[in-house]
Parts: C-alpha cells; sequence; structure tokens
C-alpha cells in the first residue's frame, strides 16, 4: 500500500510518516466468551469503518485512472464504482468492442499485480442506442479476460436501471413496485398510529424512493412519469384517508407535494444552481465525460474483509459491468 501510494502521489515527508504509522504496528486477535488467541500482526488491510480507509482507497486505485485514459477511453469513478465510457459509430462497433476488451485485458494485468482479482462471472454488457437505433445493436458476445458476455437490455447502476433504448422503463416500474410494497405495509399500521406519523412514513419511504435519482427522468416520456404519479396519488390517499373517487389536486397541495414532473424540474434547478453558485461538488463535474453519449465498462471493487485500500488476505473481486453505447447522428 505505501508502495502504491509512493507511485501514485508525491508524498511529503510529514505524509508518509503519517501513512506509515497509521497502517505499522497492528495486532488482531479473536475472542469467544472469556477465551481468546494470542494477539496476531496484520500484515495486510486496514481496520473496517476508519476514517482513513476511503482515503487509501482513492490512493490505492489511482492509477486505475490512467490506466483506461491510456486505451483512449473515458473512466468514471464513484466510490469502489468505476466505469468506462466510450462512444462509436454504428458501423465502429467491432473496433470498439476490441478497444474495451484490450482495455478490459489491462484492467485485470493490473488488478493482478495489485493483488486483486476481476470477476468476469458478474460482468454485464449493455449497448446504448436511440430506439429507433435498436436494430443497429449487435448481439455478440463481449470478451471480458477468458469469458464471454452477451448485452444485457438494462442494467443497474448506483441504485438507477438504465434501459439500451434510454426510456427508463425497467427503473420505474422498479421503483413502481417497490414503493407500492412499501404503501402496502403502512396502510396495514394506519390505523395504530397518527396522520403525522402516517404521513412522515409515507415521505421518508416512500417519496424518497420516488426522488431518488429522479433527475434521469428529464425528458422522459409523459406516460411514464404517469405511472409513478399514480404511486403518489395513492400515498395522498393514503395520509388524508381519502377515497380514489377524491379528486387528487387538493389533497396534493394540502400536504405541499409536488407532482412528479414538478419534482424532477425542481432537482434539475437544484442542480444548475449549484453548479453556477460553485456549490456542487468537486468529484461530480459538469462537462464532456457526461454520461449521455457514452460507452462505459463498470466493474466494482468488493473486498472480502474490510472496504479497505490496501491489500487483504483474500483477494477481494471486481464486480464488472460494461455498456456500450451507439452514437447517434447529428442533426
Amino acid at each position: 500500500m505505501l508502495c502504491s501510494c509512493d507511485v501514485s502521489r508525491r508524498r511529503t515527508v510529514l505524509t508518509a510518516g503519517w501513512f506509515t504509522s497509521y497502517l505499522n504496528g497492528r495486532t488482531q486477535f479473536v475472542r469467544c466468551l472469556k477465551s481468546s488467541l494470542h494477539p496476531a500482526d496484520v500484515l495486510y488491510g486496514v481496520p473496517q469503518g476508519s476514517v482513513l480507509a476511503p482515503i487509501l482507497f482513492l490512493l490505492y486505485t489511482a492509477d486505475l485512472l490512467r490506466l483506461v485514459e491510456s486505451n483512449h477511453l473515458r473512466p468514471h469513478l464513484y466510490a469502489d464504482d468505476t466505469q468506462i465510457y466510450a462512444v462509436c459509430h454504428p458501423t465502429g462497433t467491432t473496433q470498439l468492442q476490441q478497444q474495451m476488451s484490450a482495455c478490459i485485458d489491462d484492467v485485470a494485468m493490473w488488478m493482478r499485480s495489485n493483488r486483486l482479482q476481476l470477476n468476469t462471472a458478474k460482468t454485464e454488457v449493455i449497448w446504448c442506442s436511440s430506439s429507433r437505433r435498436q436494430d443497429q445493436i449487435p448481439q455478440v458476445a463481449l470478451r471480458v479476460g477468458n469469458d464471454s458476455v452477451m448485452p444485457a437490455s438494462s442494467v443497474r447502476d448506483l441504485g438507477i436501471y438504465i434501459d439500451s433504448d434510454a426510456s427508463m422503463k425497467t427503473h420505474i416500474s422498479r421503483t413502481m413496485s417497490s414503493c407500492f410494497a412499501v404503501l402496502r405495509q403502512i396502510r396495514s399500521i394506519r390505523r395504530s398510529v397518527s396522520q403525522q406519523t402516517l404521513q412522515s412514513l409515507v415521505v421518508s419511504l416512500v417519496l424518497t424512493r420516488l426522488d431518488y435519482g429522479n433527475a434521469t427522468l428529464a425528458c422522459v416520456a409523459s406516460n411514464q412519469l404517469d405511472r409513478l404519479q399514480s404511486v403518489m396519488n395513492a400515498a395522498a390517499w393514503l395520509v388524508c384517508s381519502a377515497r380514489k373517487c377524491d379528486h387528487i389536486t387538493p389533497l396534493l397541495q394540502d400536504l405541499h407535494w409536488l407532482r412528479v414532473p414538478q419534482r424532477i424540474e425542481f432537482k434539475l434547478a437544484v442542480l444548475a444552481f449549484c453548479c453556477l453558485h460553485g456549490m456542487a461538488p468537486r468529484t461530480a463535474p459538469c462537462g464532456r465525460h457526461g454520461l449521455a453519449t457514452a460507452t462505459s465498462f463498470r466493474f466494482d471493487v468488493r473486498a472480502e474483509h474490510s472496504t479497505n485500500a490496501s491489500c487483504h488476505r483474500r483477494s477481494p473481486c471486481f464486480r464488472s459491468r460494461c455498456s456500450l453505447c451507439l452514437e447517434q447522428s447529428a442533426i
């Protein structure tokens, strides 16, 4: 870990001593009731839940960005989730697949040199394009190491389900299913709690699911947003103890709830305000590395013992997911 940080970053003497004192000289032991084993030195890993673990993890995987960029692809990292994007014309899909496979080979070699393992069994591939170009999407498997992975129709990315035609139908269906399941559970206890408590439960367990990642639903077909609005209508009828035949607009006004399209517009307005006034997170810049016209290969780091940045006694696995997108013609 210390050698990796030395190569990735230009450390000062103070920083080197800081990391060295934090990683060295640690012991661990197993205790069962009143019996315990003799302490053993910790040669790999850092304590779970430690403050420095996220920083050490980022330092440990810093070389991965330069490795992907050297293959002329676009990386994107969020915690232990890493994606690689690229774009191509429909006629260049074969070349892009070869380029992606070569990049995956380099990533696998880098992980082996860092005592990590690429889990090809959890790799997913998706080609993204407009609905009119779905027939041009190749159905051949992508080579991931020694395995071949067939393209998927939808993948999950940080809790958001992305369809190959960018329609977001899968995400909306999954959101509706989870929200209605929670509403059925809340309905069973509605007579045992007050209306204020009932509203708090609906807001925290249902509306938060509707609002999660709803900025990705901008420009989605109105009939799909109406499906999400039906969830909010059911929640409002439950909180207000109203009948389904009652008009929904007065209930939403009394609860001070925006409709689904307005909630999406509000989320976009907040994000734009934060970007314009310098309040956006530095780890999520807006620019040429956008998700709209990108091709991606995604893999997650899953440590078997602790989510830290250093080597483990047992090799952690990388769960992989590839997304390949077709570039739309300019209008």
